[in-house]
């Protein structure tokens, strides 16, 4: 699977390509998730007991080293049962030479274990230590630390390198009724706060089998506030433009919002389809790009646009590697014409609500404002139902990970002039 990430697969549909049992898969996603969230740790000590830089290393065999390091030293797995399980990969995907570079690497490694004073200093290279111990690249830090103190940006590469909780929101908006099933089926699920309207479920429960016959579906608190955010109850209907895999059109929808689905991934629509099936709503359905909405004349549109992701890398920790600074450029252009697109489509009077789950400047505050200047018959509105610490100085929702524990998410409203 670590392969298939490395020939440019995303990680959690390399997963879902597997199939693998639920046993299986519980260690598939603590081992392969985990070696990606700590990637950066694992390189740098792999790279102090080899003779050259890791990425010099054949692919497959740093895939090897990484698992390797990951057990014996993160998971506590015995090391001769690491080792022993690294150097039978090794041959599997290499020659004999590539299983003996495991076996001494390895070897070296396990004894020293992950230790961090052989990091930079945290005091004296902040942006190294948060690359190698944090474990994301050294870029990426160092925007946020332009921007943030080293305490916030430590909590949040920390943040980033835990396991995401499963948490959900209810389909009819009765959050204590949820809770009262779930309490009566022995799960002890919690609010999980901010006026997010969704539960944290603990560590370990089946979700696919708890799912039959719960009105809910799964949903990060960080895009249910989104949801919130949009407060579109009073409107004829709501275009969701990028909609699938549909966890914020069926969030609208729970709120009594008649919401129209596209997206252009028909695929990705069916999953949308299937939950709709399951929670009994009515969502029609569009295969159809944002670029050219399928709405001629919408009262209210919500754009969940593409984005770098980057509050989301807890719970896709792959993307920190994916992702390259000139990535940031790219995906503003293309947010930007799909912004124009939909406010083209939106009527006199009519609501715009702009959403990414993404940290950067440039995706988010910076975008608003270009939007405003190409688009002066819009304004911007704050929402009313969203917890004031949640709102940035013009009213658009920030959610950052590190304050809050929820994915990070971000939200505009802009409202068309009459």
């Amino acid at each position: 699977m670590l392969q298939a990430v490395g020939r440019g697969q995303f990680l959690d549909r390399a997963l879902d390509a597997e199939r693998p049992s639920e046993r299986v898969r519980a260690w598939v996603q603590e081992t392969v998730y985990g070696v990606e969230r700590l990637r950066g740790r694992l390189d740098h000590a792999l790279a102090r007991h080899l003779d050259r830089p890791p990425t010099a290393v054949d692919a497959d065999l740093l895939t090897v080293l990484r698992i390797g390091a990951y057990e014996g030293t993160v998971l506590d797995t015995p090391h001769y049962a690491a080792l022993s399980q690294a150097v039978e990969l090794a041959r599997s995907v290499s020659h004999e030479g590539g299983a003996r570079l495991v076996n001494a690497v390895l070897r070296r490694l396990l004894a020293q274990g992950l230790d961090e004073g052989s990091v930079p200093s945290r005091t004296e290279d902040p942006a190294g230590w948060l690359s190698t111990w944090g474990s994301h690249p050294r870029w990426l830090v160092e925007r946020w630390l332009a921007r943030w103190s080293f305490a916030d940006v430590q909590a949040l590469v920390e943040a980033d390198n835990g396991r995401a909780p499963v948490c959900l929101s209810p389909a009819d908006g009765d959050l204590e009724g949820l809770l009262e099933t779930l309490w009566a089926r022995g799960v002890e699920a919690t609010p999980a706060g901010h006026g997010s309207g969704t539960v944290v479920l603990p560590p370990g429960v089946r979700v696919g089998p708890l799912l039959e016959g719960l009105p809910a579906f799964v949903q990060d608190p960080g895009a249910a506030l989104v949801v919130q955010a949009v407060e579109a109850g009073d409107v004829a209907w709501l275009g969701d433009l990028c909609a699938a895999p549909g966890g914020k059109a069926l969030g609208l929808a729970a709120r009594g919002v008649a919401v129209r689905a596209a997206d252009r991934s028909a695929a990705r629509l069916r999953l949308l389809g299937e939950s709709v099936d399951r929670l009994g709503m009515q969502i029609p359905r569009f295969v159809a790009d944002a670029r050219r909405p399928p709405f001629l004349a919408a009262p209210a549109l919500l754009l969940d646009a593409p984005c770098t992701g980057t509050g989301t890398l807890r719970r896709h920790p792959d993307g920190r590697w994916r992702l390259a600074p000139d990535d940031l450029e790219a995906l503003a252009r293309l947010q930007a014409g799909l912004l124009d697109a939909a406010a083209d489509r939106v009527t006199p009077g009519g609501l715009l609500v702009y959403a990414t789950c993404s940290l950067e400047i440039e995706e988010n505050a910076d975008q608003v404002s270009r939007f405003l200047s190409r688009h002066p018959d819009f304004r911007l509105e704050a929402p009313r139902t969203v917890e004031p610490a949640l709102l940035d100085e013009r009213g658009c929702l920030t959610v950052l990970p590190q304050r809050t524990g929820f994915d990070g998410a971000f939200a505009a409203r802009f409202r068309r002039n009459p």
